[in-house]
């Protein structure tokens, strides 16, 4: 070999082999302990003695309850802070214009969730040993009532993100965007949230049909203080859904849109810097809102309102690493699941596949597990302080 030939790079795959070989087996060892702890001892023909009688834990796939991920379901909320990641679901589906059924989506989600495991090749992540989760359950949203239901999620959201815990919000139909930023910015003081919206639609109309629907988040968020409309990065945008009432708003509070001709053009790493600079101008978070809808209609059918002409998996979840590796992120939502229009699982399954690589991502980037709670983070609530468009 000639000595000056420069060493060939290590693969991605070689890579992943070593950083597996690196991670523990401790939570593992745990779980299997505390199943046969309450689960019993399986029967004497079993030969594999780590197996239990009644399933308490992520084996078999089939079986069990399905929390997200089979992580445990937290009964008593005013433990969450003992977590570092939160999942909860938000069957929400009364701001939706047309086609309903997002209220099953937080169901639909948990339960395509069972197929995954915790460990992840390419990042050499196993959130089971390395950061510790727990599903909440859902809030108590009341059908027919976007504002009483917005009051339930702001309440709910807030409560999880002043105990330290990282939110991540299973929708539910896009309304909910208003109240869950609501919930955060009750607890940021003085701090401001930047916001980067996955989306194919501007959702800043002020009402739609006479309410606040699953077109109008932006419009309400970015009223608040904490949230500032120019640090509203939109990711996606474009197709014949997109209402001129919304893109007026958006042309009168100068938000950041990039279309997927944009990002396609201008490369996926110029969507990265375009959001990152957007969204960190001046804020001390970004909070990240995932519709599904975003995503080509091909890959996401189980949806409201799909629209040809989005993202492909692969952009999206690349866009979507990038940005939590390098951002302060303070919650996650993923919206507009709809299981009632979906086939064999696979758009509840491109949210479970968000989820889980936004979780790797924190923990890759250092953001989690969380040693002590972020600086942004004020225990006192504050009412949201409202700007003055006039």
């Amino acid at each position: 070999m000639n000595e000056f030939q420069p060493p060939i790079p290590e693969s991605e795959a070689q890579q992943a082999l070593e950083l597996e070989r690196q991670l523990p087996l401790t939570g593992w060892q745990q779980e299997v302990s505390r199943s046969l702890e309450l689960g019993l001892e399986a029967a004497a023909s079993i030969n594999d003695r780590t197996i239990s009688t009644f399933a308490r834990g992520e084996l078999p796939h089939y079986a069990g309850i399905n929390t997200f991920l089979k992580a445990p379901y937290l009964e008593d909320i005013w433990k969450v802070g003992e977590y570092d990641v939160a999942i909860v679901g938000v069957p929400h589906d009364s701001g939706t214009t047309y086609r309903p059924g997002t209220r099953f989506g937080p169901q639909g989600i948990r339960r395509i969730s069972a197929l995954y495991t915790p460990y992840n090749f390419e990042l050499g992540i196993d959130l089971r040993e390395q950061i510790t989760l727990c599903d909440v359950g859902d809030i108590f949203t009341i059908p027919a009532n976007n504002e009483k239901s917005f009051d339930q999620i702001s309440k709910g959201i807030a409560h999880i993100f002043s105990s330290g815990a990282f939110p991540i919000i299973m929708g539910g139909d896009h309304s909910i965007g208003y109240p869950t930023v609501r919930g955060i910015c009750r607890h940021l003081g003085d701090k401001k949230m930047g916001i980067i919206h996955f989306d194919r639609h501007v959702d800043t109309q002020e009402t739609d049909l006479d309410e606040r629907m699953h077109t109008c988040p932006w419009f309400h968020a970015t009223n608040m203080k904490n949230a500032p409309a120019q640090n509203l990065v939109q990711l996606g945008i474009g197709g014949w859904q997109v209402p001129r009432q919304g893109v007026k708003i958006c042309r009168q509070r100068s938000t950041n849109i990039l279309t997927i001709t944009d990002i396609v053009e201008k490369g996926l790493d110029y969507a990265v810097e375009f959001a990152l600079e957007r969204a960190l101008d001046g804020t001390d978070c970004v909070y990240i809102s995932f519709d599904i809808d975003c995503i080509d209609a091909g890959f996401v059918p189980g949806t409201g309102w799909p629209e040809p002409g989005g993202f492909m998996p692969r952009e999206a979840l690349y866009i979507l690493g990038k940005i939590v590796q390098r951002a302060p992120i303070c919650g996650l939502e993923v919206v507009e699941v709809s299981p009632p229009y979906d086939i064999s699982d696979i758009t509840s399954l491109m949210a479970t596949r968000v989820i889980c690589d936004t979780m790797g991502h924190l923990i890759k980037s250092g953001q989690l597990p969380r040693k002590d709670k972020p600086a942004y983070i004020e225990m006192e609530a504050r009412q949201e302080s409202i700007v003055d468009w006039s």
